[in-house]
């Protein structure tokens, strides 16, 4: 799973996990499969990194870590500790893997939300931190989330005792039978408000429009999604944790260059006699101003030229990837006179040229 041989050592093992840890994260990875991939790679570490789990494994295979619980196997494994020094610029520590692996105690979390901001490359080159609008449900302020006019918790449901379900039972011979319904006076939530809250009309919450502030890493890459978490949607039962926001970042469309990772294309068209005689471009580049960028004479359609260090940072740091120029030669359509004469010319000329000889 990991990739690794039989013998691979802890620093192996370990730089291996974060490879591909940082791959497939939920965070950075949204395509189908990706988070099932990274939890099968996660658990592949905690076997791994064990040396009891190792040694069960090597002997039985999978059958041989079969009985350990999620906490078993992930509870002595300080994952925020394992990226310590890596800004990633999102969460990819503990607070991902409790969701991930661990079973929930107490009232529901919140859902989780996303949205999609768009920003220009020169921010994606730079890093920053851009401003997020987005509209969720939380808890009303005016009666804490328990939807009653009183603030105070709702009452059990006299009709179902608090269970939100209704119990009929029939004795047919000897066999006893239960039908079980949703409470119709509470409709299954087990409480019931004798005053709805008048800010909220007793559902508990009211949609707001967030606002903040969002960090956006360097080379930040396109459909990368950054994990706010705790602002997500309010939780549905009172003293829950709200769920995370999903801020998925995408690059916008820029007249000049084409993204493709960290690198930049951009198109250039020559005149034919440019790329017959050669010429001298001005090219700009996401820093600002121009580049002088020299073609040389005979360059051939679709030549690609490569300005090195020209394109984005790649994400998690290192070098900057480059720039290309992909040529594109116009051929002119309708000629002047002149221009068809002077053609005319070079074509003769050109018909003088020993055959199977080079012109040097």
């Amino acid at each position: 799973m990991l990739g690794v041989s039989r013998d691979a050592d802890a620093k192996a093992i370990k730089d291996a996990f974060r490879k591909l840890a940082l791959e497939y994260h939920p965070d950075r990875n949204k395509e189908p499969g990706a988070e099932e991939r990274f939890k099968e790679i996660a658990a592949a570490y905690a076997v791994l990194s064990d040396p009891k789990k190792r040694s069960q494994y090597d002997s039985g295979g999978h059958a041989g870590v079969a009985g350990y619980s999620p906490e078993d196997l992930f509870g002595g494994i300080d994952f925020q500790d394992l990226f310590r020094g890596f800004d990633f610029g999102f969460d990819f520590g503990g607070g991902l893997f409790e969701p991930l692996f661990q079973r929930r105690r107490g009232p529901l979390r919140g859902a989780n939300l996303e949205v999609d901001i768009s920003i220009a490359l020169e921010k994606v080159a730079s890093g920053g931190e851009e401003r997020v609008y987005y509209p969720r449900y939380a808890p009303c302020t005016r009666c804490g989330g328990h939807g009653t006019a009183s603030g105070k918790p709702p009452r059990d449901c006299p009709s179902c005792g608090g269970t939100g379900k209704r119990v009929e039972r029939q004795q047919k011979g000897n066999v006893s039978v239960q039908n079980i319904t949703v409470c119709p006076a509470c409709h299954g939530r087990g409480k019931v408000a004798d005053e709805p809250c008048p800010q909220c009309r007793g559902r508990g919450e009211v949609e707001e429009i967030e606002t903040l502030t969002v960090k956006i890493p360097v080379g930040v890459e396109d459909g990368m999604a950054l994990r706010i978490a705790g602002r997500g949607m309010a939780s549905p039962s009172p003293g829950g944790e709200p769920g995370d926001l999903y801020v998925v970042v995408r690059a916008q469309a820029d007249p000049r260059f084409r993204r493709e990772d960290a690198d930049l294309v951009r198109e250039e068209t020559l005149a034919l006699t440019d790329a017959v005689l050669g010429t001298t471009l001005d090219i700009p580049v996401l820093e600002g101003g121009t580049v002088a960028t020299s073609v040389p004479a005979g360059t051939q359609p679709d030549t690609v030229l490569r300005l090195r260090g020209k394109g984005l940072p790649h994400f998690g740091g290192g070098r900057r990837g480059d720039l290309f120029l992909r040529i594109k030669v116009e051929v002119p359509e309708k000629l002047t006179r002149e221009e068809r004469a002077l053609y005319e010319k070079l074509r003769a000329v050109g018909a003088q040229k020993p055959k199977g000889r080079s012109p040097g």
